[in-house]
């Protein structure tokens, strides 16, 4: 039973205590909303609606797919998500203003299961220059905004924008209101990446010990990548029993992005004897999303990007390539097709060994093992290497004709 199922059978507060009974982390992703805030990464609607699907193939819970009142083409990309995603739940960002409440549920209305994302600064630093507002004024706003938005779903979440510089005291209060107010999630951001695994740790744990009415609401959280801990504190944060992790694919984001998906799923599967909880995304269609979202972004991921970049399953090491040659776990802890990527590539360049070289010509069906053959070896090797020198890689065809040339066939 996917998150929308349950949401439509058994309703909001009992899914909730069935989620956290089962330990079941859900995977709240947010490309088409944060992701696309990185410079030079917009979308048009078409496709926002494509990369949808593919987060729908790929299994997340939930789909932030914009944020409707920030323009016209984002409240039409919402507006068209709803209508044809079917699977994960469709969530809109909104402010803590009716207007921009209104215009959220309007675009989500023809899903099959949504919610409303609401967000206010509480930190001191947001309060004075951003709002401008007392303690009391943002607890007031945000009732109200609350109490608004449950005239058209109970499928509420409200995050407290820049939760982890706010006073732990404040930050209790605001979400012990959130939840009286109607609140179903409460968002734990760590908006300008400062945190650090420890400190994550810390204040979650703050938050499950001040905060009772968490038996009626899950615990999500989204966190920036600016001092590239974003994942390893979504994993902190997971040790600590939190019930949603918003990310987003190859990591894009506002600055130095989010969370990457693809890394912390897969650190959570890779290592499943260490964080144990349930999760259902389908990791054979991460590599194709990955690509999908990199493609229609224009933002390429780097050769040695975790899970999805190029290099990840492939060696070059002499010493790498004879043990990988005999046993593939002895330097790949994950298989390859596990995240949909092929198989493990042995790469020719100069740090390669003859044993990397004699696998190839055996891939190219020359008989190998007779001391003729070593002898040949030894020919093609050295000429290879002699190549090798003078360029990055070199290519399968530049093999196989060095092999000819020295095996005469």
């Amino acid at each position: 039973m996917n998150l929308g199922e349950g949401l439509k059978k058994i309703g909001v507060s009992a899914y909730i205590e069935l989620i956290k009974k089962q330990k079941r982390l859900l995977i709240s992703d947010t490309t088409l909303r944060d992701g696309e805030q990185a410079p030079g990464a917009s979308l048009d609607v078409d496709q926002k609606l494509t990369i949808a699907r593919q987060l729908g193939s790929l299994g997340v819970n939930s789909i932030e797919a914009g944020f409707p009142a920030s323009s016209k083409e984002d409240l039409e990309a919402v507006k068209l998500i709803a209508k044809e995603v079917k699977g994960p739940v469709i969530s809109a960002l909104s402010r803590c203003s009716k207007g921009d409440i209104t215009t959220a549920a309007e675009a989500l209305k023809g899903a099959r299961h949504w919610s409303i994302s609401l967000f206010l600064g509480t930190s001191p630093i947001l309060r004075k220059y951003s709002l401008n507002k007392s303690k009391e004024e943002v607890l007031a706003i945000m009732r109200d905004a609350i109490g608004y938005a449950r005239g058209f779903t109970d499928n509420i979440a409200f995050g407290a924008e820049d939760a982890t510089r706010t006073e732990p005291d404040f930050l209790y209060k605001v979400y012990n209101e959130a939840i009286d107010a109607g609140a179903r999630a409460i968002g734990f951001p760590d908006t300008v990446g400062w945190l650090i695994p420890g400190q994550a740790k810390e204040m979650i744990e703050g938050i499950k010990k001040n905060v009772p009415g968490l038996n009626r609401a899950l615990l999500a959280i989204h966190f920036h990548n600016d001092l590239g801990l974003a994942v390893a504190n979504s994993l902190a944060a997971v040790e600590c029993g939190v019930n949603v992790v918003q990310c987003t694919i190859n990591g894009l984001g506002e600055r130095a992005g989010n969370a990457s998906l693809e890394e912390l799923v897969m650190a959570i599967r890779t290592r499943k004897d260490h964080y144990k909880v349930n999760l259902n995304i389908n990791t054979k269609e991460l590599f194709k999303t990955s690509c999908l979202v990199s493609e229609l972004t224009g933002i390429a991921v780097s050769s040695n990007k975790p899970i999805v970049g190029r290099n990840v399953f492939a060696t070059e090491a002499g010493i790498h390539q004879a043990a990988l040659l005999k046993k593939e776990s002895t330097y790949v802890i994950i298989k390859p097709e596990e995240v949909g990527q092929d198989r493990t590539t042995i790469f020719l360049g100069r740090h390669s060994g003859k044993h990397a070289i004699s696998h190839k010509l055996k891939n190219f069906g020359y008989k190998m093992g007779s001391k003729d053959s070593e002898n040949q070896l030894e020919t093609v090797y050295r000429k290879f290497k002699e190549l090798a020198v003078t360029k990055k890689e070199v290519t399968e065809d530049e093999l196989a004709k060095i092999a000819r040339e020295v095996l005469n066939r």
